[in-house]
């Protein structure tokens, strides 16, 4: 595995990918922050493109990501992590209105845990999930990432 780190208006992201598809985004700093492996390799040229594209999404500049993923979990984990690629830009949507569209109206609190462990944070947009009630609730970068993520979604917030 390979792996560069780089600052971000999160603060610093951890990059994990195999040279051809990524495997994980982290921020380094809440509680989804990872110690990187003794044998992944440092390497800058393979997260070039993922740079380039993260720039353009804190810029306001992109809306969506074509950055190839290889998301690992269990299949329900899957079907969740595709659910939240599906919510749009600047929109957000509930833990129960996932469950509901997954056909498994009952199952809003594991779609919440699955939201939790998304290995690839910004591109799989977990931060786009709030509260039935419209709240932010948990997210593993800390409320204020999320509300910061959400405001420049929704054109409210420029950090270029």
């Amino acid at each position: 595995m390979l792996y560069s780190t780089f600052d971000s208006p999160l603060g610093e992201l951890l990059a994990v990918g195999d040279g051809s598809v990524l495997h994980g985004l982290y921020m380094q700093e809440g509680r989804t922050a990872i110690a990187v492996d003794r044998d992944w390799v440092p390497a800058e040229e393979p997260f070039a493109d993922l740079r380039a594209q993260l720039a353009d999404y804190f810029a306001g500049a992109r809306t969506a990501f074509d950055v190839p993923l290889a998301l690992v979990g269990s299949p329900f984990q899957r079907r969740v992590w595709r659910a939240l690629q599906d919510i749009p830009y600047g929109e957000t949507a509930s833990y129960g209105a996932i469950a509901r569209g997954l056909g498994v109206p009952s199952a809003a609190r594991a779609v919440g845990v699955a939201d939790g462990q998304n290995p690839v944070c910004v591109i799989v947009p977990c931060h786009r999930v709030i509260g039935a009630d419209g709240s932010l609730t948990g997210y593993g970068g800390g409320l204020d990432r999320k509300r910061l993520l959400l405001e420049l979604e929704a054109g409210v917030l420029s950090i270029a």
